[in-house]
């Protein structure tokens, strides 16, 4: 048990630093492919992956209760929430798509308040609310300008979108989970949720032929396939499975911090004082938030 615990907590630390990373790969693809479509792939093809190595290992298919639990979690999680979060990225910049999925945390909490009758939702809670949305109201006040640009009102709306879908997703897979190897009903999660996105970009003509894709989007999807879900998504199921779903969602702490820097770095995003201080108030919300909930275990 101990060991697992350790493991636990290891598996939060890989997915605290990879997927700060990949809101630059991600955004990278988004400006060469259609975003819905690379966040379709991606998980299409790490499925793909994960699912044929455990079929070929002797694992069997799960039965359709377990197959229907995995597919409600996979088009919350990775379908609605990825896709979304991946398609806004090709109106706002990863690192502001970053410090909007910080609220994650906030949002867990309140689902879990919610729908955990022996969670209580207090007075700290309340206060560290409103001081992580006072976070990102610092933050836009900077964009002002940017309001009356619909792309970027777009962007802004599919990542708050993403950020509720992912939290209710988080508590939701906490408390179902199915009878089945953590790391198969991962793959199986981002097996269906991808063959769901492909199917939407093939109706709704948002997709591109691989071929005319270029380089720098390949890469991109590899590194999205390869770290951002082969390792960190089921890093972050596993964690899930063995921690309470409050405390994975801690992971959204190192996120925006790891995707500004980034961003900043290879991408020449924005990066200023402001956007710095709304981010600090913003994670100092959702540690007041973290707090009560540890509070209430004790």
């Amino acid at each position: 048990m101990k060991r697992e615990k350790q493991l636990a907590y290891l598996s939060l630390g890989l997915v605290s630093i990879i997927w700060g990373t990949t809101y630059v790969a991600a955004r990278i693809g988004a400006q060469h492919m259609p975003g819905f479509f690379v966040a379709g792939l991606r998980q299409f093809f790490s499925g793909l992956v994960v699912v044929a190595y455990f079929l070929a290992r002797g694992y069997k298919m799960p039965e359709w209760p377990v197959i229907r639990q995995l597919s409600v979690q996979g088009i919350l999680l990775l379908c609605i929430s990825n896709g979304l979060i991946t398609w806004s990225m090709e109106y706002i910049s990863g690192g502001l798509a970053a410090i909007i999925v910080a609220l994650v945390p906030l949002f867990v909490a309140f689902f879990t308040a919610r729908l955990c009758r022996h969670k209580q939702i207090t007075r700290w809670m309340v206060v560290g609310w409103i001081t992580g949305f006072a976070g990102i109201v610092v933050i836009f006040y900077d964009y002002l300008g940017a309001l009356h640009n619909t792309r970027f009102v777009l962007g802004v709306v599919l990542a708050f979108i993403s950020v509720l879908s992912w939290s209710y997703g988080t508590v939701y897979a906490a408390r179902t989970r199915p009878a089945v190897d953590i790391l198969f009903s991962a793959g199986l999660q981002m097996l269906i949720a991808g063959v769901i996105m492909l199917l939407i970009c093939v109706f709704t003509g948002q997709y591109v032929f691989l071929g005319n894709a270029g380089r720098d989007a390949w890469l991109a999807l590899l590194y999205l396939v390869v770290f951002g879900s082969l390792i960190a998504y089921s890093a972050y199921a596993f964690a899930l499975s063995k921690l309470p779903a409050t405390q994975v969602s801690l992971y959204a702490y190192i996120n925006p911090i790891v995707a500004v820097g980034l961003g900043w770095a290879i991408l020449s995003e924005e990066m200023n004082l402001q956007m710095l201080m709304g981010a600090s108030i913003t994670l100092t919300g959702v540690y007041l938030v973290n707090s009560e909930i540890k509070k209430q275990k004790q």
